[in-house]
């Protein structure tokens, strides 16, 4: 047997990968290996039946030294083997001491270097839902720069502060973020991380499930046991958890296809723990609560504004407390109210895009800045002092579109070439009617499409549901959509 797997006896027993710790899993695989009961095993190594089926159940998780020489004597392990079984014993003193200090004082989460601005009803939806438990895996969706991070550190602090929530977070590969990470027990960071990979990180890098069989060059089936895997760090994050509240944020995922099972399990196991994702887009699991994020309120194209009405509305206010930082004397007049309306517009409210623009306003001035954006938008998306936000955005865009359906991706397509044509961008159900020739529920489909894609934002005015493609998400849709067209209208 290898050094890294367990006797396919253990698995024919009935006992999954679940049900015990990783030292007992070993202890069962060997014992079984050389067919040895557990009286026969108590025998030859002097350590009682009790003690050795309490270790491979998984009851006992620490063992002694001298126990872990004395099993591994009775097995007649050979050096490797041997260096396994104690590595596994280690492996289990090192959780107990993980869960200590875990339950000695709730994780607090990363703190925030910025102020929420415009989020307040979002932020208070979401507590309250993952609160009282209504929502136990919640999936907030949105434009890359949109805040999707930043409005869940803020759910993340008031479930702390309000309800004493334990805050386990998780954040995979991305551009820099404005918080600063808590300290927590030693080693509880990798544990975490390395659960939110299992779960949800890419499908073709995450680590074989639990209980995978392989041959061997002698024809014996093995099975890889948790050590091997990053399973092993779900379970024990289960065993962390346990049955107290707590929420795993899982920042930043980009797989379409999480381990679905997996979430179920540690749902499952874990009755109070809350599930917090933000992605690009829905899992489709069971009990998920899909939660659009959309940009911060911009000014209206046709409404009139006076400094103190423009400087209330939430796009602004984050606008101009970017433009502060490089000019704090700053004071909005009645003469930049056109110019500052029309560029929190032009860039729909996106929040990473208002910073990105504003940090320019040390060279530029307002007027120059809004030709700028007229003359070519996207290239205002990379801050001034350097960064891949722009390329990050269009990468991101181009995933959403690949993943709309034919007919999706064609509509975009031809709503954006309206835009260029003279239009504003807005559109009703009605006009996706005349455009493709299809039926309202039909229409209804491809539209929610768009809004789940973060390609298209919904806007309820007077009473009549109307829609917009992004300004961004038109200036940098890629060339393969723009020439798709919808089916019948050539």
């Amino acid at each position: 047997m290898s050094a890294k797997t367990v006797s396919a006896k253990a698995e024919r027993t009935g006992e999954t990968a679940d049900d015990s710790g990783l030292f007992g899993r070993l202890v069962r695989g060997h014992r079984d290996r050389v067919g040895l009961t557990q009286r026969e095993l108590a025998d030859l190594s002097t350590i009682s039946v009790r003690a050795i089926r309490d270790l491979e159940q998984g009851r006992a998780t620490r063992p002694r030294h001298a126990t872990v020489r004395l099993i591994a004597d009775g097995l007649r392990l050979g050096p490797r083997a041997r260096a396994d079984l104690e590595a596994a014993a280690r492996q289990g003193q090192n959780c107990w001491a993980l869960k200590a200090g875990y339950d000695a004082a709730p994780t607090a989460p990363p703190v925030a270097l910025d102020t929420l601005m415009g989020r307040e009803s979002e932020a208070a939806a979401l507590t309250a839902e993952l609160a009282s438990g209504t929502e136990r895996l919640v999936n907030v969706m949105g434009l890359n720069g949109v805040g999707k991070t930043r409005l869940a550190l803020e759910v993340a602090a008031r479930l702390h502060s309000g309800s004493g929530f334990p805050v386990l977070w998780a954040a995979f590969a991305g551009p820099p973020v404005a918080y600063r990470q808590q300290s927590g027990p030693d080693g509880l960071a990798a544990l975490i991380t390395g659960c939110a990979d299992a779960l949800f990180g890419p499908a073709g890098a995450r680590p074989p499930a639990s209980g995978t069989t392989e041959g061997t060059t002698d024809g014996t089936a093995e099975v890889i046991t948790h050590g091997t895997d990053r399973h092993a760090d779900v379970t024990a994050f289960a065993e962390l958890v346990a049955d107290r509240p707590a929420l795993l944020v899982v920042d930043g995922a980009l797989t379409d296809r999480p381990d679905t099972d997996g979430i179920d399990r540690l749902l499952r196991d874990c009755p109070e723990l809350r599930i917090l994702v933000t992605s690009e887009g829905p899992y489709g699991v069971a009990g998920e609560r899909t939660f659009l994020l959309g940009p911060l309120e911009a000014p209206a194209g046709a409404q009139e504004y006076t400094p103190d009405s423009l400087g209330r509305i939430p796009a602004v206010r984050l606008f101009l407390d970017q433009l502060r930082r490089t000019r704090p004397e700053y004071a909005l007049t009645q003469d930049d109210v056109p110019a500052v309306a029309d560029v929190c517009r032009r860039l729909d409210g996106l929040p990473s895009a208002l910073r990105a623009a504003a940090s320019w306003l040390v060279v530029y001035d307002l007027a120059t800045l809004r030709q700028c954006l007229e003359d070519d938008l996207a290239s205002l998306l990379v801050h001034l002092a350097g960064d891949d936000e722009g390329a990050r955005f269009q990468e991101a865009l181009r995933r959403r579109v690949a993943r709309l359906p034919a007919d999706g991706r064609a509509l975009l397509a031809r709503l954006c070439d309206g835009e260029r044509d003279g239009g504003d961008g807005d559109f009703e159900l009605a006009d996706v009617a005349a455009l493709t020739g299809r039926s309202l529920p039909e229409c209804g489909r491809m539209v929610r499409d768009l809004l789940l894609s973060g390609t298209a934002r919904p806007s309820y005015r007077l009473g009549r549901s109307r829609f917009q493609v992004f300004h961004l998400v038109r200036a940098f849709q890629p060339a393969a959509a723009r020439v798709a067209t919808v089916a019948g209208h050539r």
